[in-house]
This record gives C-alpha cells, sequence and structure tokens, in this order.
C-alpha cells in the first residue's frame, strides 16, 4: 500500500493504461482499502480510467463446490488466450473473511492461466460484507479493463446472495452442474438459475458422456417452464469437459451469441445501466452503514433503539425517523 499511495493517482493510472501489471496490482490494492484517505485516491484513480471500460465481456461463472469451476476457468482462459484474447479472473468470495483470501491458492487451482503472460487472476478482498466485496470487485473489472483485459471472468465461490452480485455486474451469467442432476435440479427451482444465462453441465467425458447428455436434458426440461430472463435469449443447456477441453469452444460461441442478440435487442446496454445505478445505491448503502458504525454517538444511540424496538416500547418507524434525523435525513 505504501508504493500506491506514493504514487499519484495520475501517474498510476498511466501505468495501469499502459498494462504494467505491477501498477495494476497496486491500483486494486488501493481501491480495496477501507481507509477515507486511500478511497479518495482509488475514487480519483477510477473516474480518470472510466473512459477505457465498458468494452470487455463480462462473464460471472457459479456452481456448486465440485462443479469444476477452477477447472473450466482455466481451460476457456486458457483457449480465450489462444485465441489473442486477455483475460483477467477476478473472484467474489464472502467467506474471505474468514479465510483472508489466497492469491496462492487461486493460481493453484488454475494452473494454466497462473504462468500465462495474457491472464491476470486475483481473489477478492477481505471484508466485512458481500456488499464490500462485491463493490471493490466492480472497481477491480474496471480497472483490469483500462489496462486492455477484453474478457472478465467473475467466479462467486459463495452461496445465495453472492449469485445475485455476480449477475449484477456482469453481461453473461454461466450456471455450472455436474451429470446426474438429483438434487441439484431441485435447487435449480430455487432461483440461483432463475439468473442463468447458459446452464453448463462439465464433466461429459468418458463413462459420463451419456450421463452428462441425461442431465442436459433434464436441465432443458426444468428450463422450459420458468420464464426467460429475456425474450430475447432463451437459455441453453450445454455439455462440455473442462479436463479435455471438449465443448469449450462451444461455450464461448454461446457467450458471443447472447452478448450479439442482446445488442441487437437494445438490452445490452440497458443491462449495464441499470447495473450502474445498482452499484452507485449499494455504495451509498455502504456509506451511510459505514456511518453508523463509525459514529459512536449514532451506534449508542442504535442500540438503545433496538432495545427499545425489541421490548416493543418504541414503533420500528419512530426509531428510523429518530436515527434518520441524527444522519441529517
Amino acid at each position: 500500500m505504501t508504493r500506491a499511495l506514493a504514487t499519484a493517482p495520475s501517474a498510476l493510472a498511466a501505468g495501469v493504461r499502459s498494462g504494467d501489471r505491477a501498477a495494476l496490482a497496486r491500483a486494486i490494492t488501493l481501491v480495496e482499502s477501507k481507509r477515507a484517505d486511500h478511497r479518495r485516491l482509488a475514487n480519483q484513480l477510477v473516474q480518470e480510467l472510466l473512459p477505457l471500460t465498458g468494452k470487455a465481456v463480462r462473464l460471472g461463472i457459479t456452481g456448486a463446490p465440485g462443479a469444476g469451476k477452477s477447472t473450466t476457468i482455466d481451460a476457456l482462459g486458457a483457449y480465450l488466450t489462444g485465441q489473442g484474447h486477455k483475460v483477467a479472473v477476478l473472484a467474489v468470495d464472502p467467506s474471505s473473511t474468514r479465510t483472508g483470501g489466497s492469491i496462492l491458492g487461486d493460481k493453484t487451482r488454475m494452473p494454466r492461466l497462473a504462468a500465462n503472460e495474457r491472464a491476470f487472476i486475483r481473489p477478492s478482498p477481505s471484508s466485512g460484507t458481500l456488499g464490500g466485496v462485491a463493490g471493490r470487485t466492480r472497481e477491480t473489472m474496471l480497472l483490469c479493463e483500462a489496462a486492455g483485459y477484453d474478457v472478465i471472468l467473475v467466479e462467486t465461490v459463495g452461496i445465495g446472495q453472492s449469485e445475485t452480485a455476480v449477475a449484477d455486474m456482469t453481461d453473461f451469467f454461466l450456471v455450472i452442474v455436474l451429470p446426474g442432476a438429483g438434487d441439484e435440479l431441485q435447487g435449480l427451482k430455487k432461483g440461483i438459475v432463475e439468473l442463468a444465462d447458459m446452464v453448463a453441465v462439465n464433466k461429459a467425458d468418458g463413462d459420463n458422456v451419456e450421463r452428462a447428455r441425461l442431465a442436459a436434458a433434464e436441465y432443458r426440461a426444468a428450463l422450459n417452464i420458468l420464464t426467460p430472463p429475456s425474450p430475447a435469449w432463451s437459455p441453453p443447456v450445454v455439455a462440455y469437459s473442462a479436463r479435455t477441453g471438449t465443448g469449450i469452444a462451444e461455450l464461448w460461441a454461446k457467450v458471443l451469441e447472447h452478448r450479439e442478440k442482446m445488442m441487437a435487442a437494445g438490452e445490452f446496454a440497458a443491462r449495464r445501466r441499470e447495473q450502474q445505478v445498482k452499484w452507485m445505491r449499494s455504495m451509498l448503502e455502504e456509506r451511510l452503514a459505514a456511518r453508523l458504525n463509525s459514529d459512536a454517538e449514532l451506534r449508542a444511540r442504535l442500540r438503545q433503539a433496538e432495545a427499545q424496538v425489541a421490548a416493543g416500547r418504541l414503533a420500528p418507524a419512530l426509531a428510523v425517523e429518530e436515527i434518520a434525523k441524527l444522519l441529517g435525513l
């Protein structure tokens, strides 16, 4: 952090624009910082680089543990860099508050990309809330785009809310599943796959090929009863093997097909605009929450109000009004 702060935002921005990986890493470290002075510098940096962002393909990837997300990202990233793309891999992990994240862990999970000069891997920062993690990931995504990475792969390794966060910052949301749908097919009806722009059945190799084909058919049938997220796109189900690379090119072709159709329908730009507004609102909520947590007087009054509301002595609406007044709202 010392080196990042020693560099003025304009100089750091120049390094990022030139594709300097060390400058990009320092810039990301700066935007991850929670200190107020660092945040001001980070805001200046992102604002200066903003005109260079927005052109990359933003692909969100999720799946249950063991589904092969990391192997898929490694295989897809290797394919894309072989096609001339520059690929950045980011992770949104709410559990990083416990583990602290691990760059080494990410590089171990994606050995081909870790050794690839056209790829950049960055784990999510530790943060007290998922919103904080997602917010920094959005800024990191913009920095990577400004550095010339034209494909951004955002992996969610959490469950539930993290999927929604990643879907809200990407253009295409890929859900990876395994052959033998079973209980996982039931999970589809609970909402996660309603976010999906495509479902991909991994491990369609060896003795699993037929099972993968049957699982794909089951997922297609299940998706048929759900309302597509867009009239311009019905989420397909594909089978592939991250281990052998079979079907990886076809998987990417579907991502590009979706992009073309959404652009033609005018939905691509609309989705990006909606995501920007959601990002602004989440940052505003984060700022208000930070104010509540950092002001000792507000914190004490909030605890008192909570106790009074819990005891039934104060109506929740009146408690909110009082706290809002203290916030100057």
